[in-house]
Order: structure tokens, then sequence, then C-alpha cells
């Protein structure tokens, strides 16, 4: 199917706005120039990282098209390059009215200060929120309800920076200034508030590193789980008492 129309008249169209804009909001003549120098072809290049990684992640994907008309996550993608460029030409307001418009169409929220690499994806996508100072890297995947959340009030960095080829499963609450390492995957339903290293495997609440992969080898070592180990052994003891209890009540009868 032929769609190199959309994207390469569509998009361009749209960046010469964007880069004319501030000129009609009062940005400084430094900031318009800074705007007019952005780079077209890598603008395209960097959207069309963003529906490859629509087709790498999810099966169900069966055209361009259908990733440009029907997916929530690129859509909001494209809204915050336009709120995330004026956030950086320190425009007021008009960022966070675009950030709002594309939640309600969407139902994701990004701050426009978030900074985000390419080949970004977002399956289904309802009540994922990435908060203002998140720092996300190349072909990441983030799955419905992430959480990438701040624990400060104060104007600092105070949200989470994930590294290239991580994987955020769906429900997953990544919480305050931590650093999550290239290649790794967070569980669904996890709650991560310490930073984990590159190809670990991070699962529970709170989340903690229980596999890493050895990227030379492409082996995985277990760690070991206190926790999880201590669960089992009250489990067998549990059952142990239960058999003896049975045994208990048939000899009385």
């Amino acid at each position: 199917m032929y769609v190199e129309d959309p994207i390469t008249i569509c998009f361009p169209r749209m960046l010469n706005c964007v880069c004319f804009l501030p000129q009609f909001i009062g940005a400084t003549g430094e900031e318009i120039q800074h705007g007019r120098e952005v780079n077209k072809m890598s603008l395209i290049t960097s959207i069309r990282k963003d529906i490859n990684a629509a087709f790498k992640h999810d099966p169900a994907a069966t055209s361009t098209l259908e990733v440009l008309l029907a997916y929530p996550g690129f859509h909001t993608r494209q809204f915050h390059r336009l709120a995330h460029a004026l956030f950086r030409w320190h425009i007021p307001v008009l960022p966070r009215l675009i950030s709002h418009i594309s939640r309600f169409l969407t139902g994701i929220e990004i701050h426009p200060g978030a900074k985000i690499g390419d080949g970004f994806f977002i399956d289904h996508g309802m009540g994922v929120v990435i908060g203002e100072t998140s720092e996300i890297g190349d072909n990441v995947t983030l799955y419905q309800g992430v959480t990438l959340g701040g624990t400060s009030h104060q104007r600092t960095k105070r949200h989470p920076t994930l590294g290239n080829n991580v994987i955020v499963g769906s429900g997953a609450q990544l919480i305050g200034s931590i650093t999550i390492g290239d290649n790794t995957k967070i569980g669904a339903g996890s709650v991560v508030v310490t930073s984990a290293p590159a190809n670990a495997t991070v699962v529970g609440v709170p989340g903690r590193v229980v596999a890493i992969r050895n990227p030379d080898t492409d082996t995985v070592e277990r760690l070991p789980d206190p926790v999880g180990e201590k669960l089992d052994s009250l489990e067998r003891r549990i059952a142990e008492l239960q058999k003896r209890l049975t045994i208990l009540e048939g000899s009385k009868r």
C-alpha cells in the first residue's frame, strides 16, 4: 500500500507551521532561528521509526495507514512533538493545552517537558501518564496504565529515566528520579521505586530484580529471591500442617 504522501507531505507542513508559530507568540529571534533549523528529514525518519515500532511490537498491526489513523499511542506521540517544541521555546500555556487535547483524544497524558527518543510505542495506551522530567530512550515500549511519576514537589529532576529498548508492562508504576537500564523489562503491575541495571527483569511490589540477561551469551541468570523463597517455604509448611490435621481428624473418628 502506498503511504508516502501522508508522511512526506502532511508532517513537513505541520513542521513549517510550528517553525513560524513563535513569530506570532513573541518568541525571541534566536528561538525562531533554532526552530527553522529543525531538520525535516530527521523528523520524517523519526516518525517512520515510530510507525515501525508499532509493527515490531504489535502483531495486530496490518498496515501503515492503520497505524496512522487508528493507533492512539502514535497520535499522542505526534501531539507531544509539537507540544515539546513549543515547551523548549518557553511559550506559555499552549504546550499544556496541546497536551490536554491529546489526553482528551487518546487517554494518554504526556507532559510537554518529557524527553522521548525515537521508535517510541505505547500499546493500547489508555491511562498512561508520563511526567515532566521523564526521559525516555530509543525503542521503548509502554503498555496501558503505566505511570512515570514523581515523588517531589521541587522543580528538580523527579521522574524516571528509561534507557534504550526498555519494555514496561501494563499497570506498572515507576516512581521518582530512578534510572532503568537499557534492555530492561518491567513486569505488569510492578511498583518500581529504585533504579534497575541494564538487561534486567523487574517484577513485584516493590519491584525487585529477579533475573539478568547476559547480552554476550544470551543467557539468563536467575537471582536469589529471598521473599519468594520464604513464601514457598510457608506454603510447604501449611500443606504439611493440613495433612497432619487431616490425619488427626481421621484418627478421632
